[in-house]
């Protein structure tokens, strides 16, 4: 037996929270590579926060880390970014899909 779709209001409570969600995790995202490159790459916080962003959107480093340590935060930190922007684009967009596939299965209140 299916359910009544969720009032818009009630919708649109959903959908901000899921959007704090991933919002909260691009910032912690953010802020982790941002201490990596400052601490492991010696990069200053503002260029720390450029790699880290360019990183963690998909458009690849603007610097090149020289150390050992550097190199093996920077590809582990490319890693869990692309991973971090599928997680993120999902949370977001997950009452979405889930209000479409709940509408395709809505019950009319009709019966055939």
């Amino acid at each position: 037996m299916s359910q009544p779709m969720l009032p818009r209001r009630r919708f649109l409570r959903r959908l901000a929270a899921s959007s704090s969600i991933g919002l909260g995790l691009i910032a912690s995202s953010l802020l982790i590579g941002m201490a990596g490159y400052h601490w492991l790459v010696a990069l200053s916080w503002v260029d720390a926060y450029e790699n880290a962003a360019m990183i963690l959107s998909g458009m690849g480093p603007v610097a090149t880390p020289e150390s050992w340590g550097g190199k093996v935060f920077a590809g582990t930190y490319a890693l869990y970014s692309g991973i971090a922007l599928l997680a993120t684009t999902a949370v977001i967009f997950a009452p979405v899909v889930h209000r479409f596939l709940h509408y395709l299965h809505a019950d009319t209140g009709q019966k055939s």
